[in-house]
């Protein structure tokens, strides 16, 4: 969406004080674990832009709370894989080679948007270690939610989701629909006898860059938006409007444990 039209899509530029005020008619409260997944451009024009969302939910949420957001670099994985779009095999020696070691300070998050890339280089946000399927994350349990975050099976029992869930967390869709619900992807992991694949990515090991070659599920995200209206019926998710987005707030542990269930009834 172009500039124009976000102009177009608000009534009024939204600020950081309006945003606060629609977060908390949403639900969002301080002292919360809070998942976001957002769209800039979903919300109309912002005055102050990604920089005014993240300070708005910094604002509601409070340093009592902690805010987390993937900031997922999918761009560093083995090109052997790369379907959309593929490159020439003859390539794959030279990016195996010289892909840069995933960095949480530098590597940029991709496909993940402004808000995002802005909250993952802000002041005292920590990150977990994950070259594909890292989570940034600000506030009292920042610490606990991104550290150990297992290179196998980066969106299982190893890492943030499981922690937000451990915590009984909420998640927040900004502007965003069920199709980004990253938390779905613990649900498929936590399948019995979920297909094994191996990836691999450039790494920090011991100071040195190696290719690191690891253990994962292959996921499938097709079927959440279905899984998440289906959810929705059971009346758990609370929805609002935050500036001009459709916004969608709900516990993460009964939607993990509901899309649990929803994959075992499709499997049999």
């Amino acid at each position: 969406m172009g500039e124009k039209e976000t102009v177009d899509k608000a009534p009024l530029p939204r600020t950081r004080e309006s945003l606060a005020h629609d977060l908390r008619e949403l639900g969002v409260e301080a002292g919360m674990t809070l998942l976001m997944h957002s769209s800039l451009s979903a919300l109309g024009w912002v005055a102050g832009g990604p920089v005014a969302v993240v300070q708005a939910l910094m604002d509601v949420v409070t340093g009592a709370g902690t805010i987390v957001v993937p900031t997922f670099s999918g761009d560093l994985s083995d090109p052997a894989q790369w379907r959309n779009p593929p490159v020439p095999e003859s390539w794959w020696p030279i990016i195996y080679e010289a892909m840069p070691a995933f960095d949480p300070c530098i590597t940029p998050s991709r496909q993940i948007g402004k808000i995002a890339e802005t909250f993952r280089s802000w002041p005292g946000v920590v990150h977990s270690y994950h070259p594909t399927d890292s989570f940034a994350a600000w506030g009292r349990q920042a610490a606990f939610i991104t550290a150990k975050h297992s290179l196998d099976y980066g969106l299982g029992e190893g890492s943030p989701l499981a922690r937000i869930y451990d915590l009984d967390g909420w998640v927040l869709l900004l502007g965003v629909g069920f199709g980004n619900n990253t938390s779905f992807h613990l649900a498929e992991y936590r399948q019995p006898h979920p297909t094994q694949i191996m990836q691999g990515a450039p790494i920090f090991e011991n100071g040195q860059r190696v290719w690191k070659t690891y253990r994962e599920v292959e996921i499938d995200d097709s079927p959440f938006p279905e899984i998440g209206a289906d959810f929705e019926r059971l009346g758990e998710v609370r929805m609002n409007k935050v500036g001009s987005a459709d916004a969608r707030l709900f516990r993460q542990r009964p939607a993990v444990d509901f899309a649990l269930e929803w994959l075992k009834r499709q499997a049999n």
